[in-house]
């Protein structure tokens, strides 16, 4: 089997995990810290999604209007957040930006929160996204794609090392 440069320095994947689910604020100012920091290739929110419509029951079809479904500005970006965030992972290009990491989430979070390393997100392509993207798929997306969202809601922010 062949190495090239990329398989010799393989992207660091860690995972913030907060005691409690985090309000849109937090969210965003959690967001805006770390976007300003250099290292950091891709970045994932997962939590409990907020219904539109009650789903179910007598109030069948009502809109729902929830207090935490707002829309969060981070660096250029605005993005309508669609879940109650209940974890963050990231992946990052060294272990360098750590204590930054860390430090941001001391000073962000309002509850205790863990952070874990490990394999978080895809790194090869799924099925979901070779039918959504195809074969000629970015591989900076693998991974990313949520079946269940619309092409309108989903954010790709990508940060790529290159100056031009």
């Amino acid at each position: 089997m062949e190495t090239s440069a990329s398989d010799t320095k393989k992207p660091i994947q860690i995972e913030i995990f907060p005691k409690r689910m985090i309000k849109p604020d937090t969210v965003e100012g959690l967001l805006n810290k770390l976007c300003s920091l250099e290292g950091i290739q891709r970045a994932f929110i997962q939590g409990p999604r907020l219904p539109t419509k009650v789903p179910f029951g007598p109030a069948v079809g009502t809109p729902v209007h929830h207090p935490s479904r707002t829309n969060v500005h981070f660096g250029k970006t605005e993005m309508g957040l669609e879940v109650l965030v209940g974890r963050i992972t990231l992946e990052l290009a060294g272990k360098e930006i750590m204590e930054e990491i860390n430090a941001i989430c001391e000073d962000t979070l309002p509850c205790g929160y863990d952070i874990r390393e490990g394999r978080f997100i895809q790194t090869r392509q799924t099925v979901s996204d070779y039918a959504k993207r195809g074969p000629t798929a970015d591989p900076a997306l693998y991974g990313l794609y949520d079946p269940k969202s619309k092409v309108e809601s989903q954010v790709n922010l990508l940060r790529t090392n290159e100056k031009e």
